[in-house]
């Protein structure tokens, strides 16, 4: 929760939010979560979902507390894909990297085909071989063998 004493907290726009201290088209709130409309969303309905701890990444999120947040990431999903008329949705989280505010927060996008987005936000490669792609499984199995 937020606190003033907190120097990580004391400027988190979304901590102020989550604790009614900024303006905000909130859609749920409960003692987990505060999801609400994005300021500058890609299209209409597009929904932030935040934990109400400050945490900057979902490394960080408590394991107790990964559960209770993505159970209302999804029930979010489903209500922006109903409310918003919308085929589908996209759901994404940025994690350190394209953080535009330093709070773990997931992005749930409605889509519909033909709507302009395609796919990723960015270009999608292949393994230069089987090999490269063994190498890589294997450095992501180390490291979940070291401790993850």
């Amino acid at each position: 929760m937020r606190t003033t004493q907190d120097p990580s907290t004391a400027d988190c726009v979304f901590c102020a939010i989550a604790a009614d201290g900024a303006p905000a088209h909130r859609v749920l709130a409960d003692d987990a979560v505060v999801a609400f409309l994005d300021a500058r969303p890609l299209f209409p309905g597009h929904v932030l979902v935040v934990p109400r701890r400050h945490v900057v990444t979902l490394t960080e999120l408590p394991e107790a507390d990964v559960g209770p947040f993505f159970a209302r990431v999804r029930r979010i999903a489903g209500a922006v894909e109903r409310g918003m008329g919308a085929a589908g949705s996209f759901v994404a989280a940025n994690n350190k990297v394209s953080q535009s505010v330093p709070h773990f927060h997931v992005h749930v996008v409605p889509r519909n085909r033909k709507d302009g987005l395609r796919g990723f936000f960015w270009p999608r490669t292949r393994y230069a071989s089987e090999a490269e792609a063994e190498g890589v499984a294997e450095r992501v199995r180390a490291a979940l063998a070291d401790g993850g």
